[in-house]
């Protein structure tokens, strides 16, 4: 297979759309559905089915959308580390979500700038599950990422710490003020649905949540009541006094890793994940 007809096949996949996926690759929409059947053929499985309504992945069809994902990431990265290995000035690029575990991040590159040989470290900040896909396709060398939020799998990683969560509420809500409240309750909190974030592909999950890209734009429809959000405890530190927060028990517990590629033999992200597993 070639890596076109992995992103063709990619395209359709995620869009489960034949209009939409040839819009978002630029091209005709005859010759996407043609390369499609030819894909199709040449495996000797459907992939896809067709209806005159809609288009559905089949079980084929959703192992192969995670092969070629993970593919494709791989081309990608081969292509954006050998560049970055030419670079004149050696550095690492570290990616993290927006708001998460700012106080870690904070500790760790102060104690890695005193490190004896320490490079550059480029932050990059980024939105919910973006820095585990820009460690994946070659963008970021080292990531901090949270399970269960993030996944992990196919990458080296090291615990670094693990918090309960908290559900976030107006400051004037009636269960503001609770001890604690179970998962359950928090879902049954009609008047504040939960938000909505985006999948990889950059479509919403059906809901009645308010859809979200980023914690400021979450944090103030809290603030106005209109949702509500289960969230790790660190992150009250950026709430303001609008906010109220209750602790949920059985919410799963979050851990923050420090993650990156098995085959990485990179001193200086050696050295920062020694750097981590110390603090």
């Amino acid at each position: 297979m070639e890596t076109r007809e992995l992103r063709y096949f990619v395209a359709v996949a995620e869009e489960l759309h034949f209009g939409r996926a040839a819009q978002r690759l630029a091209m005709a929409q005859p010759p996407l559905s043609r390369a499609i059947q030819q894909l199709e053929r040449r495996l000797g499985v459907v992939l896809l089915d067709r209806t005159a309504r809609a288009v559905a992945l089949t079980e084929a069809g959703s192992v192969l959308l995670r092969e070629a994902r993970s593919a494709l990431d791989a081309v990608e990265a081969a292509e954006r580390r050998t560049r970055r290995a030419a670079a004149e000035t050696p550095g690492v690029v570290l990616a993290t979500k927006a708001g998460a575990s700012s106080e870690l991040l904070s500790k760790l590159l102060d104690a890695y700038a005193a490190e004896p040989g320490a490079v550059a470290v480029e932050v990059m900040l980024c939105g919910p599950a973006e820095q585990e896909r820009m460690l994946r396709d070659g963008r970021a060398d080292v990531a901090l990422l949270q399970r269960p939020f993030d996944t992990t799998a196919g990458l080296d990683t090291e615990d670094l710490n693990t918090e309960r969560q908290v559900v976030v509420l107006p400051a004037g809500h009636p269960s503001a003020g609770r001890p604690s409240m179970s998962m359950a309750e928090v879902t049954a909190l009609k008047d504040l649905p939960l938000p909505r974030w985006p999948r990889r592909g950059g479509g919403y999950p059906d809901g009645p949540g308010p859809q979200v890209r980023d914690h400021t734009q979450l944090f103030q429809l809290i603030a106005l009541g209109r949702a509500c959000a289960v969230v790790p405890e660190s992150l009250r530190a950026h709430l303001r006094d609008d906010h109220a927060t209750v602790p949920v028990p059985d919410a799963p517990p979050v851990t923050t890793v420090i993650a990156w590629p098995p085959h990485s033999r990179s001193p200086a992200v050696a050295a920062l994940v020694r750097t981590a597993t110390r603090l």
